[in-house]
C-alpha cells in the first residue's frame, strides 16, 4: 500500500509540472532580438478553440525610441488600431513537448505579418517564438520572458 502511495505522489507531482510547463497564459516581456532591450509586456490568453492570442498591454519605454500609438501600416483589421491593447499573436495551437505551432504573429512597427511557432522553456519562464514567411529557417527569433 505504502508503495502505491508513493508512486501516486510521484505521477500527481510529475503531471502537476507538465500542467505548469505547458501553460502559457499570463504576462510576459518580450526582447527584441537586436537590442537585447524589452519592448513591450504583452498577455497571453487561451481562446475558447484551445488557441493562444496576445495582446500589448504596456508600450516599454526606451531611450531614444518614441513608441506609436496608431499600427498605420498594418493590413486590415489593425490598420489604423491603437497599439496598445492589439492582438499582435493569434492562432498559436499546442502541438506538444512544449511546443507550439499555426500562429500568425503582427509586428506592428513594419505591419508584416509572420506564421509562428513557439517553444517553451523547461522551467516555464522562457518563451521563444519564430517568426517566417514560408519556412522557418528564413525568420527570426525572438524570447519572451514570464513577467511577473
Amino acid at each position: 500500500m505504502r508503495k502505491f502511495q508513493l508512486i501516486s505522489a510521484l505521477l500527481m507531482t510529475t503531471c502537476s509540472s507538465f500542467a505548469f510547463a505547458e501553460n502559457i497564459t499570463g504576462l510576459w516581456k518580450n526582447i527584441d532580438d537586436k537590442t537585447g532591450s524589452s519592448k513591450a509586456i504583452l498577455e497571453i490568453r487561451q481562446e475558447s478553440n484551445g488557441t493562444y492570442t496576445a495582446k500589448i498591454t504596456k508600450v516599454t519605454p526606451r531611450p531614444g525610441y518614441t513608441a506609436k500609438e496608431i499600427c498605420i501600416k498594418c493590413p486590415a483589421p489593425y490598420n489604423n488600431k491603437p497599439i496598445l491593447g492589439l492582438d499582435v499573436l493569434t492562432g498559436l495551437k499546442a502541438t506538444g513537448n512544449n511546443n507550439y505551432a499555426h500562429g500568425k504573429i503582427l509586428d506592428p512597427l513594419s505591419g508584416n505579418v509572420y506564421s509562428t511557432k513557439a517553444k517553451l522553456s523547461p522551467n516555464g519562464n522562457r518563451l521563444t517564438l519564430r517568426g517566417y514567411v514560408g519556412v522557418s529557417a528564413l525568420g527570426r527569433s525572438q524570447t519572451w520572458i514570464r513577467h511577473e
